[in-house]
């Protein structure tokens, strides 16, 4: 079996697997406002990792997407009015174009240059939200409306909402896999691997790595527009460095590259501090940098990354004698 197709077939797998556990979640006695919150993390984290895992570019400032598409949506849905579809529409649109902004300025950077240039732009948007009125400052913005789907459904039901949420991230999981595999994803994926070479084979790297960097914003737009939507408020916690740096861990504990290591982490990251965060306190923090250097020194490629390479080790057929 061709590559292409083996990498279809796993995909598609996978995909199953996902969609139907999270359509028999609720049965099971699961609580939907956790798998809710745990699938909006998760879509950030795959968001992030369309740009870290495929263009190579380590972003610590991807929290301000996510907290500007909370407030948008707060601010269209709870001020304006909007529908609720139109909201989550002006959020992603909104997140993108501050993603549009940034990445204009922080491309011009490469490594942990980029890295740094990106940290210190977040920080400048988190201020600039700390001091404008609108967003509440430190008390951020509450009592933001579910509203209703299309004028018709309404959301307030948790568990109507919980399968708009699911319908949502499993759609954006599509996308994100068609990018991957489009002649764009390719081109981002020579541009991770050698930049020189992409450049000398004529192709434009900063409209390449700028296009990455918009989308990845618009899809944790996205995934910060539906956890505003879930817990119905916004504040600045969502747009701190430390949210950066979570979504980091997430993908990194998942496997940086693969289509769903950022589900896995970003599942695993938000059960624990579900869980733990009443019985150890503060000291979930502690757990969890424990988790990130497990990680990086006993398996770099993460969850997904070591599993795939080992199930790619058995079917490699043993040479005689081995």
């Amino acid at each position: 079996m061709s590559e292409p197709r083996a990498a279809n077939r796993d995909f598609a797998i996978g995909f199953v697997v996902v969609a139907l556990a999270g359509v028999l979640a609720p049965a099971i006695g699961l609580y939907p406002v956790f798998v809710m919150k745990a699938l909006c993390f998760a879509l950030f984290a795959c968001a992030f990792n369309l740009l870290l895992g495929y263009a190579g570019l380590l972003s610590f400032g991807h929290a301000v997407f996510f907290a500007s598409a909370g407030y948008a949506l707060g601010q269209s849905l709870k001020v304006w009015g909007w529908p609720t579809e139109l909201g989550i529409l002006f959020a992603v649109a909104a997140s993108a174009a501050l993603g549009a902004l940034l990445g204009m300025l922080a491309i011009r950077r490469q490594g942990i240059y980029f890295a740094m240039v990106t940290l210190a732009l977040a920080q400048m948007v988190y201020f600039f939200f700390l001091e404008t009125k609108f967003t509440g400052g430190e008390d951020g913005l509450q009592g933001i409306p579910r509203g209703k789907l299309l004028g018709v459904v309404g959301l307030e039901n948790d568990t109507v909402l919980y399968y708009f949420i699911l319908a949502v991230f499993l759609a954006a999981l599509l996308l994100i896999y068609r990018i991957v595999t489009s002649p764009f994803g390719q081109v981002l994926k020579a541009i991770r691997e050698n930049e020189a070479r992409a450049l000398s084979l004529g192709y434009d790297i900063e409209r390449y790595k700028l296009l990455a960097f918009i989308l990845s914003a618009g899809l944790t737009g996205l995934a910060g527009a539906c956890k505003a939507l879930v817990v119905g408020f916004e504040t600045l916690t969502d747009a701190a460095w430390q949210m950066s740096g979570e979504v980091v861990l997430m993908t990194l504990i998942g496997g940086v590259g693969t289509l769903f290591g950022p589900v896995i982490g970003a599942f695993a990251i938000v059960g624990l501090q579900d869980q733990l965060a009443d019985r150890v306190g503060s000291w979930v923090q502690v757990i969890l940098g424990v988790m990130f250097v497990v990680c990086v020194l006993g398996f770099r490629r993460g969850i997904v990354g070591e599993l795939g390479a080992w199930l790619e080790r058995r079917r490699q057929p043993r040479r005689p004698g081995s």
